[in-house]
């Protein structure tokens, strides 16, 4: 059982540090006009559904959606903490 455990706990660590370099990867490739296509566009893919809700979130906030820059990485990597250690507390329950 405890093998098990630390399978767990290195799959969701690496699930979650994988994707918060894809957020940031995300981000600088926000800066660069490139157009979308092979990595790119699976970064997008795999990231949207994670800042999707994050910027829905603002956009339902007294901040509003008129915000020139994007603050939905920001958002989404704030909660992604709190969520991979209650996953980690959750497996540890095992």
């Amino acid at each position: 059982m405890a093998e098990l455990q630390a399978i767990l706990t290195q799959a969701i660590h690496l699930f979650f540090e994988l994707i918060q370099w894809l957020i940031l990867i995300r981000i600088f490739l926000s800066w660069i006009p490139i157009p979308l296509g092979g990595i790119s566009q699976f970064i997008y893919q795999t990231t949207e559904p994670i800042l999707g809700p994050a910027r829905e979130l603002l956009r339902k906030s007294p901040l509003g959606g008129g915000m020139m820059l994007d603050f939905s990485p920001v958002i989404a990597l704030f909660f992604m903490q709190p969520i991979e250690y209650l996953l980690l507390g959750l497996v540890n329950l095992l």
